[in-house]
């Protein structure tokens, strides 16, 4: 199911030629299920989504065997997937206060079942690359493909770390959701500036604490029952770390709560969400007494070059 040439033939066009050969030999043992167990049975539900296209109660049967749906909400023919997240406040949020994707490349680093870049692609992106290490995410989206039919958005099962470095590739580079997850945050915010073209820009988005002042937190087991939660910054310290790392033009353009109405359990993703992990006597705590998740988008651009000039010049 999943287009190797046309993946061989975008990266080579982006000037990544390189992951090619470094890259795709780990990617199609991961796509040919040599890494997990389940992967069988995703395999054999999207190799039959196309067979089943009209008969809506066969479609909904082979897409739940991909549950749960994380990212969505998704509309696939006469089936409504509501998934855990409703992803489209977020890029709602996002979509107005970037730089327009018209004609960029474009890569989104977490990027889950491939929601956003679908999104990013109907905003006129040339090319979206998504990296993501869950399996199942890009199991869905080989998925939502089957009724998308886009040969310009890819989702690759695998981390940042582990691909190829991309040096200067790519117009625009998301980052949501991710941060957070970083034993080492500032090495994280270098890795994505690499990706970009001077002038480029980041899309980052993630959790932060409440408070002006330079700080940031680690929860020493759980945050919101979410493991490898290892630094929550407040937001000036967050813009700091953006400063430190070679950003120019940082620009806070959105905070948000997630409620229980943006994050939530449903038939889709049957498992606790975000309900369960706050305090059932004070929702603006965590179960494990931190502040209740909230959010932020920060814009930003890697800093244009500077060439030395010659003494005579």
């Amino acid at each position: 199911m999943f287009d190797f040439d046309a993946l061989s033939a975008t990266l080579a066009e982006l000037g990544l030629a390189r992951w090619n050969d470094e890259l795709l030999p780990l990617l199609r043992q991961r796509l040919g299920g040599a890494t997990h167990g389940d992967w069988p049975r995703w395999n054999a539900a999207v190799e039959a989504l196309a067979g089943a296209r009209g008969d809506d109660d066969r479609l909904r049967e082979l897409l739940m065997a991909l549950h749960p749906w994380r990212k969505g909400p998704w509309q696939l023919d006469g089936v409504a997937i509501d998934s855990e997240w409703r992803s489209d406040w977020k890029w709602a949020r996002v979509r107005d206060v970037i730089a327009p994707l018209e004609g960029r490349r474009v890569l989104d680093v977490g990027s889950g079942n491939g929601y956003y870049a679908i999104e990013m692609r109907r905003a006129g992106a040339a090319a979206v690359i998504g990296v993501d290490p869950t399996l199942l995410f890009a199991m869905q989206f080989l998925a939502v493909n089957v009724f998308e039919r886009d040969t310009r958005v890819f989702i690759l099962p695998c981390r940042l770390e582990e691909t190829p470095p991309a040096r200067k590739a790519f117009d625009t580079t998301f980052s949501m959701g991710v941060l957070y997850h970083q034993r080492d945050p500032l090495a994280h915010l270098e890795r994505l500036a690499e990706t970009l073209r001077p002038g480029g820009q980041l899309v980052l988005e993630t959790l932060f604490l409440p408070g002006d002042d330079l700080r940031a937190a680690t929860p020493a087991d759980r945050y919101a029952r979410m493991r490898n939660v290892w630094l929550l910054p407040t937001v000036p310290q967050l813009v700091r770390w953006l400063e430190d790392t070679g950003y120019a033009d940082i620009d806070v353009v959105d905070r948000s709560i997630t409620t229980t109405d943006e994050q939530r359990s449903t038939e889709w993703m049957r498992f606790e969400s975000l309900h369960e992990a706050l305090d059932p006597s004070d929702s603006s705590r965590t179960v494990e007494g931190w502040p209740a998740p909230r959010r932020v988008v920060v814009t930003a651009t890697r800093k244009q070059e500077i060439r030395c000039q010659s003494p005579d010049s």
